[in-house]
């Protein structure tokens, strides 16, 4: 049964209230693993993130994701400023305004997860700077070949709810900050334990309750879609919780921390499937994700790599993996669509196709904007800044 606009618009802003949750949301989940001298700063930086993009989005950044296609590449400008952009209810069943203001909280918890490259040492004002390019020129140009009807649409390429435009994009981009801003001062050696996990508890809960907006919004219907993808989230996230403790728990203690980090990356891994699978295949898709993101995170620490809060484990090699089971596990007992398993080949192609092109341009050209960035203002603070801390040196505030 199709639902009529009024429960359909009343569920998109509900949706968007959720998903807009989820930035504050990865800000506690974030701070709880830094030090304690850098508590406010790693919450704040999710805060400018929502701040920055909510402007940006209006400005230029919707036009760019989901105006005319222009090669394939991008968005035309038609829409600069929300020129045109209807606030009445067009034949969607929702108004234009609201699939913007839904999408633009999806942009902003995006640059909200690349912050984990940049922790305890990035300058604000180059934050700022940094967020604002590399929203413009990948984000973007990402969501755009994916749900604006660029090219990676035309080739068959699915992505339900972001595993390719939000979870790869900003996993690999923190992996290239972390590369490119380099490691925190004494790194390796001396504790940098994280200061307050029960803060990162609740954050994992604002994550794991925003999530149900994130995909369940997807449908952009209040239907029953949108039941399965909530089904299938939580799903998910039960069990890659579930593994992420098993598994860790096998190699040591069974922590709290480790629990909550599977179900986020349950969660991250579904996303781009959660509009196709089976609840069945969910328990699958989560118990893999648990294990695999727990094993990138153990090659992460091994390698001596500093992109210390995971985000590259957990949301990049999460989201990549959910875009290659999106195109295997696709049914048409859920949607329209078929994978792999039910013979069609293409949609598996496509979908890897999706998942490594990505991969390379969020990675390079977030490179590229780091090092920019770095040359003319410096990515950096001082030594002696990152020595005192954030929270005091950019922000002029302690947490007691």
């Amino acid at each position: 049964m199709v639902a009529d606009s009024g429960s359909t618009i009343a569920w998109l802003i509900t949706a968007s209230a959720l998903v807009m949750l989820m930035t504050p949301g990865v800000g506690f989940f974030y701070g709880g693993l830094v030090r304690k001298k850098n508590f406010i700063s790693m919450i704040s930086l999710s805060f400018v993130a929502f701040a920055l993009v909510s402007i940006q989005w209006i400005f230029i950044g919707y036009t760019l994701a989901f105006g005319q296609d222009v090669a394939g590449i991008s968005g035309n400008l038609g829409m600069l400023g929300l020129n045109g952009v209807s606030m009445n209810t067009g034949d969607a069943g929702y108004p234009p305004l609201l699939f913007m203001l839904f999408q633009m909280t999806f942009a902003a918890v995006t640059v909200a997860i690349v912050t984990s490259g940049l922790a305890e040492r990035v300058k604000l004002s180059s934050f700022i700077i940094f967020s604002l390019l590399w929203t413009t020129l990948v984000y973007d140009p990402i969501a755009h070949w994916v749900w604006g009807g660029g090219w990676l649409a035309s080739i068959g390429c699915i992505d339900y709810a972001g595993g390719i435009v939000v979870h790869i994009s900003a996993g690999f981009a923190a992996l290239a900050l972390a590369i490119v801003i380099g490691r925190r001062a004494g790194y390796g050696q001396y504790s940098m334990e994280p200061h307050n996990i029960p803060m990162t508890l609740l954050g994992a809960a604002l994550l794991w309750f925003g999530w149900f907006g994130f995909n369940g919004g997807s449908a952009l219907a209040a239907n029953g879609m949108a039941v399965n993808a909530i089904v299938v989230t939580n799903t998910a996230a039960a069990a890659g919780a579930l593994s992420w403790m098993a598994i860790s728990w096998y190699y040591g203690k069974p922590s709290s921390l480790g629990m909550v980090t599977g179900a986020v990356a349950g969660l991250g891994t579904i996303t781009p499937a959660a509009g196709y699978v089976t609840p069945f295949v969910a328990v699958l898709i989560g118990a893999i994700a648990g294990i695999v993101c727990y094993k990138a995170m153990l090659w992460r620490i091994k390698s001596g790599m500093d992109e210390s809060l995971d985000a590259w484990a957990v949301h990049g090699v999460g989201g990549f993996m959910g875009t290659i089971f999106a195109g295997v596990f696709a049914t048409t007992a859920v949607c329209s669509y078929s994978g792999l398993l039910e013979g069609n080949v293409h949609q598996f192609t496509a979908n890897i196709i999706g998942a490594v092109v990505v991969t390379i341009y969020a990675f390079v050209v977030t490179c590229i904007i780091a090092l920019a960035v770095d040359k003319t203002m410096g990515l950096r603070v001082s030594e002696e800044e990152e020595y005192v801390g954030l929270d005091l040196s950019q922000h002029g505030e302690c947490y007691r």
